[in-house]
């Protein structure tokens, strides 16, 4: 339990029962649509606003640190809060419900789409649904930038991170690693420009810098208790990784699943659109577990259903052991490739909040890492608006031609191919996102009815 004090607005969550909890939980993972935003907004909304368990700013302090962490802010954030009301258990439960419902809703589309993927019915409803996921992409690029590129250095941090990765190919990690030292180092020197990016709407937005002497003493950092938890955790996330590298070997489709996810889990700073665009070049370009059509429906996917958009993981693992099952049956191979794919992913999650989450308060205010912060979410901003033109080259044209000499790397369009059709549902769904403010899940229904009508009318 967190502890007795009952006047700072944490004392709410002193004497909350742990099926009390449960309930609400499942409740936040059940409404967990929309993406970190929309997520975080409900737990907001449930935790501060409507049960008070937790005060605004320590929400925020929390949020904050996320933010520093590679994978899902929003799984982790939950993470977090769990773990200050009930310890561990709290943590484990908090985090574990907020992913369920995507799990089991990402698998039962997963086997539909291997199974039915080629029906005419569902590529009309897939074809529609791309559309749709190109134009809340693009929106995705507007809103951070709007936050985070507020002046001349940003931007031409978010325009280097661009050109680097759509027309050099340079590996996403670098991207983040350099951006992260440029901005630590402007921050240590004083420059005003790599200020940390607030987050909130302007109010209540500043945690107390006090925080850590109301934390309840499970939390406060222990060499011994880091030490612990770094043994048990690791085990988890890399036993079973080192037992498929051992039995089947680096070739093998499960030992590669395993691998490559957990080099994600390293580096999926920035959210989930900033990811993808790395997943979609190696997964398709590397690897060849899916084409750049299947990326999007993987994706509108994790855009219907509740969960962390990261989930879209799971349905490339899905894909990729369902095409090279081995000896196992494809449906059998893919349902354990999807499972490995998340566990691998979402395990180091619990690994970052159990062990950093004490030690990284004490840092609170330190103007290195909120400059590292800062200068990383502005090349994410870059990287977001490559994967969204790399959306946009395999939804509205239906034929790239490759350009590979003076150390350039990329696609380029031929306009001959363009389709027409998915032109006009993109215009038509970025038209109803950012003229009339239209609701993802309300676009995306629309743009998957679209589809359907162009094939029944012979269209596509």
């Amino acid at each position: 339990m967190v502890s007795n004090e009952k006047t700072t607005g944490e004392g709410a969550g002193h004497g909350i029962s742990f099926g009390e909890a449960f309930r609400v939980w499942m409740r936040v993972a059940l409404l967990s649509f929309g993406g970190p935003a929309g997520q975080i907004a409900v737990m907001h909304r449930i935790l501060v606003e409507e049960k008070n368990w937790i005060s605004e700013s320590r929400f925020l302090h929390a949020l904050n640190y996320c933010m520093l962490l590679p994978g899902p802010e929003a799984q982790q954030l939950a993470t977090y809060i769990g773990w200050l009301l009930h310890r561990t258990a709290g943590g484990i439960m908090a985090g574990g419900l907020f992913i369920l419902p995507g799990v089991i809703a990402i698998m039962a589309l997963s086997y539909i789409y291997a199974a039915f993927g080629n029906v005419g019915f569902i590529e009309a409803l897939f074809f529609g649904l791309k559309a749709a996921v190109l134009a809340i992409v693009i929106q995705a690029v507007v809103r951070v930038g709007k936050r985070a590129l507020r002046n001349r250095i940003m931007i031409a941090l978010a325009a280097i991170a661009f050109v680097a990765i759509f027309f050099f190919n340079v590996p996403f990690p670098i991207i983040i690693v350099g951006a992260g030292v440029i901005g630590y180092f402007g921050a240590k020197s004083g420059r005003p420009e790599f200020a940390a990016v607030p987050h909130g709407n302007g109010k209540n937005t500043a945690a107390v810098d006090s925080v850590l002497d109301e934390l309840p003493d499970h939390v406060r950092p222990s060499v011994p208790r880091a030490l612990k938890v770094s043994a048990v955790w690791l085990l988890l996330w890399l036993v079973p990784v080192v037992a498929l590298l051992i039995a089947f070997g680096q070739t093998n489709v499960f030992s590669q699943i395993a691998l490559f996810f957990s080099k994600m889990a390293m580096v999926t700073f920035g959210g989930a659109y900033a990811v993808l665009a790395y997943v979609a070049q190696q997964a398709v370009e590397h690897y060849h577990w899916v084409q750049p059509r299947e990326m999007l429906d993987g994706l509108g996917m994790a855009e219907t259903t509740p969960g962390p958009l990261i989930m879209v993981l799971q349905f490339v693992g899905f894909m990729a052991a369902f095409r090279d099952p081995g000896t196992l049956s494809p449906m059998l191979a893919g349902t354990l490739g999807g499972l490995l794919a998340t566990w691998v992913t979402f395990t180091p999650c619990f690994l970052w909040i159990f062990l950093g989450a004490p030690f990284v308060e004490t840092l609170r205010g330190n103007k290195g890492l909120a400059g590292a912060l800062t200068a990383i979410t502005a090349a994410v901003v870059g990287v977001i608006l490559n994967l969204s033109v790399w959306f946009a080259l395999h939804t509205v044209f239906r034929q790239t031609s490759p350009v590979r000499s003076y150390g350039l790397s990329f696609d380029m369009p031929m306009l001959s191919s363009v389709d027409v059709a998915a032109l006009i549902l993109a215009i038509a769904a970025a038209t109803a996102i950012f003229r009339f403010n239209m609701g993802m899940l309300t676009v995306l229904g629309g743009s998957c009815a679209a589809g359907v009508a162009l094939r029944i009318l012979g269209v596509i």
